[in-house]
């Protein structure tokens, strides 16, 4: 989970008056891909932090409409392929960052460490800029996500699982096999070619270059209100 980095105290001044909890321009992207794949990892306790994160309410993916309606063209194109996208991750609330921050003050919590950070310490997880103040999901255009292979009904392979902290998750990593590689390559070339740029330690992380957002963040919970249509 790569949270881009924020200059100054988490709570700056200037970060504040950025926060909102408007959340009309928001849309439940199961509206938009009625077929889409969905396993919230921090509604569940299968994440690196153990337990429920704060602001997931409810297992829905939530994006800006205008993300949501690229998702939709990105979706038929894989069905194509013969794939359909499975989601970790989409907006994320404020709340939930600080949860995370919080997380790396409890120096004794290490109960995830075998399963997504087992060749790091926690606290080369903040030096190393993947967790930081402030994260692109919240402001609504940033999804994590994979393929599942339609023939099988199992992920494709990409030779590192979802929010495996190490070299190993970044894209040009090359101690995977070739198979490996050209499955990361194509989720990839499917979301470039759509509008959504990459971050270089995240296979699955991309954010939508001309996002409607992009000085704001977002402060509402993912809750029935928003993910019962």
């Amino acid at each position: 989970m790569k949270i881009e980095t924020h200059e100054g105290n988490t709570m700056a001044d200037d970060f504040k008056d950025r926060i909102v909890k408007d959340s009309s321009g928001f849309v439940l992207l199961a509206d938009y891909i009625p077929d889409i794949i969905q396993e919230i990892r921090y509604y569940s306790t299968y994440n690196f932090v153990g337990e429920r994160i704060d602001g997931y309410e409810m297992p829905c993916a939530l994006l800006t409409r205008e993300a949501a309606r690229a998702m939709k063209k990105i979706s038929k194109q894989a069905n194509v392929m013969g794939y359909r996208l499975k989601i970790f991750d989409a907006y994320r609330p404020v709340s939930a960052v600080k949860h995370f921050l919080l997380w790396g003050i409890e120096d004794l919590d290490l109960r995830m460490k075998p399963f997504f950070y087992p060749e790091l310490e926690k606290q080369d997880l903040f030096e190393r800029g993947y967790i930081a103040s402030q994260s692109s999901h919240s402001r609504g255009s940033t999804v994590d996500l994979t393929l599942l292979d339609m023939k099988t009904g199992m992920e494709v392979d990409m030779g590192s699982s979802f929010d495996f902290f190490g070299e190993a998750s970044h894209p040009a990593y090359k101690g995977i096999t070739e198979t490996q590689y050209e499955n990361r390559m194509m989720l990839r070339k499917l979301m470039v070619n759509n509008g959504f740029a990459p971050i270089d330690c995240e296979w699955w992380h991309f954010t939508m270059i001309d996002e409607p957002y992009p000085d704001t963040y977002f402060e509402f919970p993912i809750s029935k209100e928003h993910c019962l249509s």
